[in-house]
């Protein structure tokens, strides 16, 4: 009776992994952003236009592995990838990313991450593909100043704000949404 329950156990989890690798085969990169931010082609009930302007704002706090990707960081290129897909020009998305706490490391130049962490920076390519499609990326100054970041240290192209909160306020005042996820 043992034995057949583990073999029934063990063909459950064999149909299970089949399932879980046939699900994420389903899923792809591009076509904004090539290396990152892998969607899944889906049948939708909730339609949108496909000329609207999306400003979205997402805000980041925990930092990533040491010498992985930040998987919130990348949220942003699904963004991007998922409505360029779905027919909604480049030119129409137009994303923030507000950065404080640890996180702000993973914004430092890669020199300056590999002296810190003895690996490399994996959000450096990343971080550059995202302002190269209109993401605009604001690490928190009062974090960045708590953590010893200067303006020098960060990745070309991402700008130091006052505060997170700061940040926050203004890009609602400029009717940016804030993403929950």
């Amino acid at each position: 009776m043992l034995s057949r329950i583990r073999f029934i156990m063990i063909i459950l989890a064999l149909i299970t992994a089949n399932m879980a690798t046939a699900s994420a085969d389903k899923f792809m990169s591009g076509p904004a952003i090539k290396n990152y931010g892998k969607h899944a082609k889906v049948q939708q009930d909730f339609n949108f236009d496909k000329n609207s302007t999306f400003k979205v704002a997402f805000d980041l706090v925990k930092q990533s592995e040491i010498g992985a990707v930040n998987t919130k960081i990348e949220k942003l290129a699904r963004f991007i990838n998922m409505h360029v897909a779905n027919g909604v020009p480049a030119k129409n998305i137009n994303l923030a990313l507000v950065v404080h706490g640890k996180a702000g490391f993973d914004l430092l130049k890669g020199q300056l991450y590999q002296e810190k962490h003895q690996q490399k920076n994996a959000n450096t390519a990343l971080l550059q593909d995202l302002m190269k499609n209109q993401v605009t990326i604001y690490v928190c100054g009062q974090s960045a100043a708590y953590h010893g970041i200067s303006n020098e240290m960060l990745e070309p192209g991402v700008q130091m704000a006052l505060s997170a909160m700061t940040a926050h306020s203004v890009l609602q005042n400029q009717g940016y949404t804030l993403n929950p996820f």
